[in-house]
């Protein structure tokens, strides 16, 4: 039996600062699961490669800029919501040029792998905290 629910390709990245710190942004009001926690990233759009879009969506959601060589592939998330299925590679990013600014209304955290579990996490999102905290 197939699913039918079309498949979303979205690439999300675990940015980590020098103190190993995790950014997580919270969804604003007016977006769908608005004020659940997520790893910044979006949309891979048509003909376009999973770093390219992270590429950009940094550069548009927070106004920093990441070379595809600083994105390193870590792991993926695979989940249903109701009417899609979201397929969602996590990479990890040490190394980016310019000051973080939320520029889409969210709210950026920096935080400690431990303390992910602490902030709720949009589904997709939250199997992917263990493997951080065990890795970093």
């Amino acid at each position: 039996m197939t699913n039918e629910l079309p498949i979303i390709l979205v690439a999300a990245v675990a940015l980590v600062d020098s103190g190993g710190r995790v950014l997580i942004a919270r969804r604003p009001a007016g977006k769908s699961m608005a004020g659940l926690w997520e790893f910044p990233g979006g949309k891979v759009g048509d003909g376009e490669r999973p770093e390219e879009a992270l590429i950009r969506e940094l550069r548009e959601e927070l106004g920093i800029d990441i070379t595809e060589s600083c994105l390193a592939p870590f792991t993926f998330a695979s989940h249903s919501y109701d009417g899609f299925h979201l397929l969602m590679p996590l990479y990890l990013c040490r190394t980016w040029q310019g000051t973080m600014t939320p520029r889409e209304g969210q709210e950026l955290k920096w935080v400690r792998p431990m303390r992910l579990k602490d902030y709720p996490m949009l589904p997709a999102d939250e199997p992917l905290i263990a493997m951080l905290r065990d890795f970093l």
